[in-house]
């Protein structure tokens, strides 16, 4: 078989007018924007130039309902459940035994999450919560991807005196995170009740030997296991915060990792506008990717690790 000429499969001058295009657009984009202005050039039409980019942290509100008010964020995460109910709906209308292709993407997105769940917290408890954990996962990543598309960041509202974005990514909002990182608590502190009841309570009430210490003192009965129990109930002090933090990294990790993409698209497309973001978009889609695996594994991963708590404490008993 001869062998394709030319550069990445193309003949040489389809290549050759392909770096050349590329090159005029990436420097009439750096000339219409910051680097031109700043040497004076004019002349570039009005639609060429962008203007400077005001990233902000609160969520704008586009209208309210009573005295609620509906943000642009809120607008992208109700967007997001559209798109993948009706992309839930769409491929499993009418399933086939040999898949089409998004069927087949579909089955590889969900199997992938399965094989997650199943080898983390074992075959019946991966069953049980892969629903939970997909979904996190899916909202996640779509939350992100939505973001991507034309129309997210530049098509703004007015209302009155004031004017914003009318759709900004969910995942950019501190609320949507927080959200998720409270869902994910509630629920590995119901399975933890669930599975061992108030005994639950006592990977963080672990004060038994300090205080047994303290009452063979009191008795004329002085016990190493004085200061052992004071530093086992300082350990259940740290595994209570431990707990506690677990909201916060979850929240804190999405939110800065999006938010921070979002902030360097931005400055990008003002600074070179046009060609060179293009880059930074496949970056961003392939970071959504890491941000919501990272999301939905460390949610198997906690709710697995206080179910095995339980099955550790009927195997030490079996002992």
């Amino acid at each position: 078989m001869a062998k394709k000429k030319g550069c990445l499969g193309c003949s040489l001058p389809v290549a050759i007018l392909v770096i050349v295009v590329g090159l005029v657009v990436t420097s009439a984009g750096a000339l219409a924007g910051p680097l031109g202005r700043a040497f004076n050039i004019s002349g570039f039409p009005e639609f060429m130039t962008l203007d400077l980019p005001k990233p902000q942290l609160p969520s704008d509100a586009v209208f309210h309902v009573l005295s609620f008010p509906v943000t642009n964020t809120l607008l992208a995460t109700w967007i997001t459940i559209v798109v993948l109910v009706g992309l839930a709906l769409l491929i499993t209308r009418k399933p086939k035994l040999i898949p089409s292709r998004a069927q087949s993407i579909a089955e590889s997105i969900l199997g992938y999450i399965y094989n997650m769940c199943v080898n983390t917290a074992g075959e019946k408890d991966g069953r049980k919560f892969f629903p939970l954990v997909a979904t996190i996962f899916l909202f996640v990543l779509f939350n992100a991807l939505l973001a991507l598309v034309p129309g997210f960041g530049s098509i703004i509202f007015h209302s009155g005196d004031h004017h914003g974005e009318l759709l900004r990514a969910a995942n950019t909002d501190i609320n949507t995170p927080l959200a998720l990182a409270l869902v994910t608590f509630c629920t590995v502190e119901f399975m933890g009740f669930k599975r061992l009841g108030l005994g639950y309570l006592k990977k963080f009430i672990t004060w038994g030997e300090f205080c047994r210490a303290v009452i063979k003192l009191f008795k004329g009965k002085p016990s190493m296991s004085l200061l052992s129990g004071f530093i086992m109930g300082i350990v259940g002090l740290l595994e209570l915060v431990g707990e506690l933090i677990r909201i916060v990294s979850l929240t804190f990790r999405l939110f800065g990792n999006m938010l921070a993409g979002e902030i360097v698209l931005l400055v990008i497309a003002y600074v070179v506008p046009y060609f060179v973001p293009s880059v930074f978009y496949g970056l961003e889609a392939f970071f959504a990717v890491i941000q919501a695996l990272v999301f939905s594994v460390l949610t198997i991963v906690y709710i697995s690790l206080s179910v095995a708590s339980h099955d550790a404490a009927e195997h030490h008993k079996a002992a």
